[in-house]
């Protein structure tokens, strides 16, 4: 699939612009605002070409996260995720445009606010639940996970359930998130490019002129996410989390 970036209108470079930066801040600390901006540039762009432009900015967005917070990595939680997500993968290249935008969107936002609820129905019982620890929760979020991030780019809300589980820390979220898609998207380009044909030359090159938006939103994140409390950041994420799966049924 050629992009021609001759081609790209004035709303569409503002739109970029301000979704590099937000992938920047969502990446490095500021989670759940990515998803709000999935569905315009999807409006904007198309659905299967915005797929193939928001990947390369992705992956730049998690090189600056693993950047900075690459030593705050729960390697136990991720070597736990990513099996099932490598298989999510497969699932999302086989399954590819055979599912609607609309079923997709409505799949995973029912996804996204089942296990909100779930954990927020911990958080109010104020139990210690047991299933985060269990392999099957593992392995569900990992194949929701890598299903969602290969059709649509759209796990992050999934992820940041299944990580605020396990009561990480707030470095330790945005680590172990970090190189949780600095893997996952790095092993997507190569499927898209054989399997969907959607990153060309062109693509690269209007993804390369937002790398320095998608600094200016990592540096945004970075300070802003070190200012937010720990306990407020868990409320801040869950809050976010909900918006964007609310979102997927009115955009």
């Amino acid at each position: 699939m050629h992009f021609d970036i001759s081609q790209v209108q004035a709303y569409q470079w503002a739109l970029a612009i301000v979704s590099a930066m937000v992938i920047g801040m969502s990446k490095s600390g500021i989670t759940g605002l990515t998803l709000m901006f999935i569905p315009l540039m999807a409006i904007s762009f198309g659905g299967r070409a915005s797929t193939g432009l928001l990947l390369p900015m992705l992956c730049v967005g998690d090189l600056f996260a693993v950047a900075w917070y690459r030593r705050n990595a729960e390697w136990k939680y991720l070597l736990k995720l990513l099996p099932s997500a490598l298989v999510g993968l497969g699932v999302g290249v086989a399954v590819g445009g055979k599912l609607s935008d609309n079923s997709f969107r409505y799949l995973l936002g029912g996804i996204i606010l089942a296990l909100l609820a779930l954990m927020v129905w911990q958080d109010v019982r104020k139990k210690e639940p047991s299933y985060p620890q269990a392999l099957w929760f593992a392995v569900v979020a990992g194949l929701a996970a890598g299903f969602t991030t290969m059709i649509g780019n759209a796990a992050g809300a999934i992820t940041s359930i299944y990580l605020l589980s396990m009561r990480l820390p707030k470095n330790s979220f945005i680590g172990t998130a970090a190189w949780f898609f600095f893997i996952i998207n790095l092993l997507k380009i190569p499927l898209q490019i054989f399997f969907w044909h959607n990153i060309s030359a062109g693509a690269l090159t209007f993804d390369a002129i937002m790398i320095p938006a998608i600094a200016v939103g990592a540096a945004i994140g970075i300070l802003a996410a070190g200012k937010i409390p720990e306990r407020a950041y868990r409320v801040f994420v869950m809050v976010m989390t909900g918006v964007a799966g609310l979102l997927l049924f009115v955009l």
